[in-house]
């Protein structure tokens, strides 16, 4: 295999733009009654699996876990709409994800009960959020990033 490129040391100004919005996000998820910092680890961790990002997984999963989550339910995140162990707000926060990870339109009906679940600056950060593991899940499958090699601070 091919050694690929360390993008944070190629693209410093870039990677610290992304830095800046994780740090946002962060920030707007520990002051939210509507989505908190687990559910954005659950979404996080959904959509890599989604992506099929190896890293990302790794990383979400050890994150998730360091944070309080329950092993069950990061097993279970592969079949959540089968499974009864998450709240209403996770399952709306998921469909919200996988619909946009897809690049499906957004229907009405899910607009609705997105905005009302979530509130007009939640369901906004929210989507940024969805953007942005998007986002990482890219840049870490082109560069290969080493499985196993993030360590949660």
């Amino acid at each position: 295999m091919t050694t690929r490129l360390n993008y944070f040391d190629n693209a410093p100004k870039g990677m610290e733009i992304l830095m800046q919005q994780e740090d946002y996000l962060r920030g707007q998820f520990l002051e939210s009654d509507s989505v908190n910092l687990a559910m954005w680890e659950l979404v996080k961790l959904r959509i890599s699996q989604i992506n099929q990002c190896a890293f990302c997984i790794d990383m979400h999963s050890k994150d998730a876990l360091k944070a309080g989550e329950t092993a069950q339910r990061i097993i279970g995140l592969s079949a959540w709409k089968d499974m009864p162990w998450y709240t209403q707000n996770e399952r709306m926060a998921l469909s919200w994800a996988e619909q946009l990870s897809a690049g499906q339109p957004i229907s009405d009906a899910l607009y609705r009960k997105a905005h009302e679940a979530f509130g007009e600056p939640s369901l906004v950060d929210l989507t940024i959020a969805i953007n942005a593991i998007n986002s990482w899940n890219r840049i870490a499958k082109a560069f290969t990033s080493k499985v196993g090699s993030y360590t949660p601070s």
